[in-house]
């Protein structure tokens, strides 16, 4: 049975290369291909692992897979990969110049590692921090516990992005990341950094501000970010790129 979330040929042909080099991936037991679909549908449908459909390898034989693909840096290898594609088709370098960074406050699970309170949203759980380019394509993602200000955590989460991607010269954030991270980026990366600043007492579109704000609502596409249900903090991480690595993918036939 085909699901929406399998990947089509053309797809499966540009990041297959991770998945099978040399002679691994031939002979294994299953398929993987339909390893890296259960994936997708998990990360799409959210569903326990447990309720894999049958169609799938089985449900230990994926998380497996998952899992290692995670050490190994596999699921990061194919998301650059495709925003190099994506941004090529728009007729943009390859390479990112400037970027802009948020994050976002999720519950989590009671056995979830590195929780905290976030009082200004009132949530119990995690951040997720995202450093996107001006098209709004993922570059890095972050996760720590909630109780961290933006200001103490923007400062690694750039860095951490201008290690995968040296091209960046600035990053636009909002006003909650004024102090250390504006003095962190400014002094010791040797970048700019440009904090927008409310234009009116109420809701308004800030310039540049609402591409990272787009790029969360497109994650939220996603039941499995629905909620941070992982363990690890990196676990966390791991399906915030699958998830977009999924976006950009659908935009290739």
């Amino acid at each position: 049975m085909n699901y929406p979330s399998d990947l089509t040929d053309k797809r499966w042909e540009l990041i297959k290369c991770y998945f099978m080099y040399g002679e691994y991936g031939k002979y294994a037991k299953h398929a993987k291909r339909d390893l890296v679909n259960a994936v997708l549908y998990i990360t799409k449908t959210g569903c326990q692992w447990r309720q894999l459909p049958k169609d799938f390898p089985p449900w230990k034989s994926v998380f497996s897979f998952q899992h290692r693909a995670k050490k190994k840096g596999i699921w990061e290898k194919v998301l650059r990969t495709l925003v190099t594609h994506s941004r090529e088709r728009m007729g943009k370098p390859p390479e990112p110049s400037f970027s802009i960074m948020d994050s976002q406050s999720v519950k989590t699970t009671n056995r979830a590692e590195r929780r905290g309170f976030d009082g200004g949203k009132r949530i119990k759980g995690r951040k997720r921090h995202i450093v996107t380019d001006t098209q709004g394509h993922l570059l890095h993602v972050e996760v720590h516990a909630a109780n961290t200000h933006d200001t103490i955590a923007g400062g690694s989460a750039f860095r951490s992005a201008l290690e995968k991607y040296p091209t960046l010269q600035g990053v636009c954030v909002d006003a909650g990341y004024r102090g250390t991270t504006v003095e962190f980026v400014r002094s010791v990366l040797n970048k700019t950094i440009v904090v927008s600043k409310r234009i009116t007492a109420g809701w308004a579109v800030l310039a540049k501000r609402w591409v990272v704000e787009r790029t969360f609502a497109w994650l939220n596409g996603f039941r499995r970010l629905a909620k941070d249900f992982e363990m690890t903090a990196s676990s966390a991480a791991s399906y915030v790129i699958i998830a977009h690595s999924m976006m950009l993918l659908k935009r290739f036939a």
